[in-house]
Order: C-alpha cells, then structure tokens, then sequence
C-alpha cells in the first residue's frame, strides 16, 4: 500500500520540474536493463512527440511531495513512473488503480522486457501479455528495443506466471 498520505492528484502545471526529475531517474533504471542508458532522452526531450499530454496526467504526492505520476487516454497507459526513492511502496499500484477506476477495466500497456519489477505489477493486476514486439524504440528509433503488449480484461481467463515467465499452466 501506499503511504497513508499519499494523494492521487491532476497535473498542474507547477509539477513539470517533480514529473521530470522522476521520469529522467527512473527511465535510466527502466533502460538499465533492457535497450540501454545510451537510449535516454529527457522528459524535456520526449513529452511533446511522445504525447504526454494528450490524455490525462496524474501525480501522486505524498506529503507535498510529487512521488510519480501516470499518463493515460482511454485505453492505455501510456506513461507510468515512480521516484526511485519510492519504489516498492505501493505508489505506482496506487497510481495504476487510479487509471484503471478512471478509464473502466480493459486497458493497455507495453512494458520494455528487462523491467520485471514493471511486469509483476502489471500481472498483479490482472493485466496478461498478449504479444511480444521487437522494434525501434519509440521515441528514440535510432535504438531496438523488446515490448510485451499486455492486455487487462476481466472476462478474459488469467493466466499465472511463474518466475522464469513460462505460463505456470503448462508446468
């Protein structure tokens, strides 16, 4: 769970220096792992061709401190990010229900592969990949990147992974 503080707010205009603290910190550990920090760009850099803001941004903060913020339109998350300091402490499942009550229950995102931490939340929340893409990075073409495209449907059957991310199905 989140901290008990913790509020889920809109955007305003005087959180762009928070939201883009965050997203450039935690993109870095996101890239880490999968395509490479050589791929970073700023927020500064890829909000406006990434669309940021064309649906709607949300910040989490707790204590009058910005923590994370979630971008999303009507069927997708398109942006999810967690203050490093905060990782682990329900901000970002906070954030991610607060789009899922927004929006309705069918939602996607694309988590990069390399991001487990990502994935278990996802799955967690009954989201279930449903393809895996290899391809230029967006934002940043120059870069290939692997994405697993999850899906979240309630009357879909959920399947279980174990820790090597084989269906625990087929075990």
């Amino acid at each position: 769970m989140p901290p008990a503080k913790t509020k889920i707010r809109p955007y305003a205009d005087d959180d762009w220096d928070a939201i883009a603290r965050i997203h450039d910190a935690a993109r870095l550990d996101e890239l880490r792992d999968s395509v490479g920090v050589e791929a970073f760009l700023t927020l500064a850099q890829t909000a406006e061709g990434e669309g940021l803001f064309d649906g709607q941004v949300w910040v989490a903060e707790d204590e009058g401190t910005v923590t994370g913020f979630v971008a999303f339109d009507d069927d997708e998350v398109t942006w999810l990010y967690v203050d490093p300091g905060h990782y682990r402490r329900g901000v970002g499942r906070a954030l991610l229900r607060h789009a899922l009550a927004a929006t309705g229950t069918r939602m996607e995102v694309t988590v990069l592969e390399g991001n487990p931490a990502a994935l278990a939340l996802y799955l967690s929340e009954g989201f279930m990949i449903t393809e895996t893409r290899t391809g230029p990075l967006v934002g940043n073409e120059a870069f290939t990147a692997t994405g697993h495209i999850m899906h979240r449907d309630p009357s879909a059957t959920r399947v279980e992974f174990g820790p090597d991310m084989t269906d625990v199905r087929s075990a």
